[in-house]
């Protein structure tokens, strides 16, 4: 019987410098995770081309999975992300206008009106976040 390698003879050379960067396992290890993720988004951007592109979207899947495992993120209705990032921002109901009167934000924060996709995506760009984060299944 043949014997198939499946692994290249190099990863047992290469190993020992490329582990620290794909395992995380700990808050240590997913803080200075982000910070390699930070670096390879600052030096290489959405160059696909780009020799470390690959180790910079297998990064962030790792880093993905840690923090769906260690940061779930609870189910929150776009009125009460909303809340939190005014809360978090020192915003009032008046330091939105480009999202409505301050009735009608009064109105989407007592969830007697639901967030429109125009609001949403000039939330998400305003707070510098991805649009479904106001799209909950408890959108309301």
């Amino acid at each position: 019987m043949e014997n198939i390698t499946i692994l290249s003879p190099d990863i047992n050379t290469h190993w020992q410098a490329i582990a620290p960067i794909l395992i995380i396992r700990n808050e240590e290890e997913y803080n200075q995770a982000v910070e390699r993720l930070n670096a390879l988004i600052d030096e290489i951007g959405t160059n696909e081309e780009h020799p470390l592109y690959n180790l910079l979207e297998t990064l962030g899947t790792l880093i993905e999975v840690y923090e769906s495992e260690n940061y779930p993120i609870p189910d929150c209705s776009g009125s009460e992300i909303l809340a939190y990032l005014m809360q978090e921002n020192g915003l009032t109901v008046l330091d939105l206008p480009e999202i409505g009167t301050p009735e009608i934000i009064e109105r989407i924060l007592s969830k007697n009106k639901t967030l429109t996709f125009a609001q949403i995506q000039q939330l998400a760009e305003r707070f510098n976040v991805n649009y479904q984060v106001f799209m909950s299944s408890t959108n309301s």
